[in-house]
């Protein structure tokens, strides 16, 4: 069973856990590793550069303060010089759970939506895929600036959203990641069992932690067994079968 994990966030384990996952990687055939902010860029860049399976997306997540203008500059600066390097722009998309918490203004909302239009702008640009933070209601704003700009290698991770959302997402040919959670969790269960295995990947969003039988563990890519199994129940397919085209799919997305 060859597995890639289409969505972690390496930069964010302690350097001594970094060194037990890539020992402990057999089964790893590549980590997509995301980027949170310029700092978290420049470290996955790093990482890359210390382990071959590593490759590094650079981005700005949403769920934090918005990036002053100076900031931002030098973030899209960096990333242009840096292109060339990254597998895709990401992790990006719009603050759904910040603003869930009463933290962002109506007028702050708005600018997240414009920095997330210069990102998708230029992955356009730069003919990269993006890696979307965008849940529930956000994802449809999103899905209309992807379809502005006719954008079509958007990978949504760890998605959640009803069904017109769903059927436009699937309709437009985007991707989504599915978490070790599909092993417990209903909604991501119910989403699996109506999304297109040939639109789907696994990932960790590790060191996010999980429940159920991963309570307790730190989050370590070998996890996506688990969901792997799940998946190929519920998709009446062998592990074997469903294991070999999520990592089709993922080589193809990312041109891995």
């Amino acid at each position: 069973m060859k597995m890639i994990d289409a969505h972690i966030h390496l930069d964010h384990y302690k350097d001594e856990e970094i060194k037990v996952i890539m020992g402990e990687s057999g089964l790893i055939d590549a980590f997509v590793s995301v980027s949170f902010d310029l700092d978290s860029c420049k470290r996955n860049l790093q990482l890359a550069g210390e382990f071959d399976k590593v490759r590094p997306a650079f981005g700005f997540h949403p769920e934090q303060p918005l990036p002053g203008v100076e900031e931002r500059k030098r973030l899209f600066q960096w990333m242009d010089e840096h292109r060339t390097e990254m597998i895709a722009v990401g992790e990006v998309g719009l603050p759904y759970y910040r603003r869930l918490d009463g933290k962002i203004s109506p007028q702050d909302y708005q600018q997240y939506i414009e920095l997330l239009e210069d990102f998708i702008q230029r992955a356009k640009e730069w003919e990269k895929p993006i890696v979307l933070h965008a849940v529930y209601d956000d994802a449809p704003i999103v899905c209309d600036l992807l379809e502005k700009y006719s954008l079509k290698k958007a990978h949504f991770h760890w998605f959640k959203g009803d069904k017109k959302t769903i059927a436009r997402m699937i309709e437009n040919g985007y991707y989504i990641s599915v978490t070790p959670d599909v092993v417990y969790e209903a909604e991501i269960q119910q989403l699996v069992s109506v999304y297109p295995l040939e639109q789907m990947m696994i990932e960790t969003d590790g060191p996010w932690p999980f429940e159920g039988p991963f309570t307790g563990k730190l989050t370590h890519p070998n996890m996506m067994e688990e969901s792997i199994r799940v998946i190929a129940g519920m998709k009446g397919f062998s592990v074997g079968e469903v294991s070999e085209k999520l990592r089709e799919n993922t080589v193809s997305f990312y041109q891995i």
